[in-house]
């Protein structure tokens, strides 16, 4: 069942809607009158995710020159503290 919702009443019923989710409602949320993103159970039979070093845009090389003059690796330690 897919219910569609505005963002307005999102934001009023969060608590419930969460409830309605986990009993296995679906929800597509409006935005300005055009559908924005849905809230969908969490299925227990997804497959697992790949860990994060197995990402290959994990260690991707860098494709441009950074704003605040920080490296990748300058940027790696204050996303992921290594």
């Amino acid at each position: 069942m897919n219910i569609i919702i505005n963002a307005k009443e999102l934001r009023a019923s969060l608590p419930k809607l969460v409830a309605r989710v986990r009993k296995g409602a679906r929800f597509t949320v409006l935005y300005r009158s055009h559908p924005a993103f849905q809230i969908v159970p969490v299925d227990e039979t997804e497959a697992p995710r790949i860990p994060l070093e197995a990402d290959p845009l994990y260690r991707a090389p860098p494709v441009g020159r950074s704003a605040d003059g920080g490296t990748a690796a300058d940027h790696d330690a204050a996303l992921y503290g290594r």
